[in-house]
């Protein structure tokens, strides 16, 4: 064969040859890669779960008694990773950011279906995140100073009819639910409710026992030491029934069908998180939250457990998000720079 045929027949070998190495090469990357994740072999390791707020707080300890119990369901540490910070927009966007393999969960409170109507600048979208279980429910409550012209929702719906702009109600915080569950009553009851924001519940609280303020919402939980103790009366619950510990006390759906407000705790993931391993964690989750000891710590806390399926927590994240997006547009909710 001559040297200039053979040159010619390399030249045209050359590119098969390329692609056999680069076939070869693929398929060894290929084989040596791990497998995705599943949840068979989950969790591979120490789980880390984000909570958007300081230690301390309620959703901080309900966060912990639920890590510890699935670290011995798993086997594997559930290690607690507090990101506190601007209205918990920085934990959530830390597990958005998270690799969705299921090492990394998130703990959202109702902030998360407030946020994207109120906050100005958005840390991360919503659908950055997969929802994996509504926790618990904390029920709230329409609570009047001692002396209020008014003993009953009624009564009170009645008062501020006759007396426009003269009912006020206070709140933990601007935006925060205690607030927009005040914005709804007002709209469902066709009345005029004047909101006088306090920083947290506590300064609230003595305002509204000195007669300063008319009324209080807060957690039924928050509320109840003043009541029975006299120094607020309690007019209704704002659940979608009576709170079972407090029967004697009216719903406001009672009145106004389908009006529900209740702050939650839930958990989500970074989405893209599989199925599988979003559906085993909502498993093992519900099953912590039945355990009978967990159960009376939760309820010791003045929450009440739900621990739904994904698409159920889903559904109530919309739902909500859709309804503070036309309260907060509707009255004109704004943070203060």
């Amino acid at each position: 064969m001559s040297m200039i045929t053979f040159k010619t027949l390399w030249r045209r070998a050359r590119p098969l040859a390329y692609a056999a190495a680069l076939t070869l090469a693929g398929t060894a990357c290929l084989a040596a890669s791990p497998a995705a994740p599943t949840a068979r072999d989950y969790p591979r390791g120490p789980v880390s779960m984000i909570v958007p707020f300081p230690p301390g707080g309620p959703t901080d300890i309900l966060a912990r008694i639920v890590s510890q119990q699935l670290s011995e369901t798993w086997k594997a540490p559930v290690v607690v990773d507090y990101k506190p910070g601007a209205s918990t927009m920085l934990g959530v966007a830390a597990t958005a950011r998270a690799t969705p393999d299921g090492q990394t969960l998130g703990i959202i409170n109702s902030a998360y279906v407030i946020n994207p109507s109120l906050q100005k600048k958005m840390m991360y979208r919503n659908e950055d995140l997969v929802a994996i279980t509504q926790l618990i429910r904390v029920p709230l409550a329409i609570a009047a100073t001692p002396n209020a012209p008014f003993n009953t929702l009624s009564e009170m719906i009645a008062y501020a009819r006759r007396n426009p702009g003269t009912v006020t109600f206070a709140s933990p915080g601007t935006g925060g639910t205690s607030h927009l569950a005040g914005e709804l009553l007002a709209r469902r009851a066709g009345v005029e409710l004047t909101h006088v924001p306090y920083k947290g519940s506590s300064p609230a609280h003595t305002d509204v026992i000195g007669g300063r303020v008319m009324l209080m919402i807060d957690p039924l939980f928050s509320l109840m030491p003043n009541v029975k103790a006299g120094r607020m009366k309690l007019l209704a619950t704002t659940g979608a029934t009576r709170s079972a510990p407090y029967k004697e006390y009216e719903a406001v759906a009672e009145q106004f069908p389908g009006f529900e407000v209740q702050a939650f705790i839930g958990m989500i993931a970074p989405a893209g998180t599989p199925a599988d391993i979003v559906a085993k964690v909502q498993r093992d989750a519900a099953a912590v939250m039945a355990q009978p000891a967990v159960k009376q710590k939760v309820e010791d806390l003045g929450m009440e457990i739900v621990a739904s399926d994904p698409a159920a927590f889903q559904k109530r994240v919309t739902d909500e998000t859709a309804q503070w997006s036309t309260i907060i547009r509707d009255a004109r909710i704004e943070l203060q720079e």
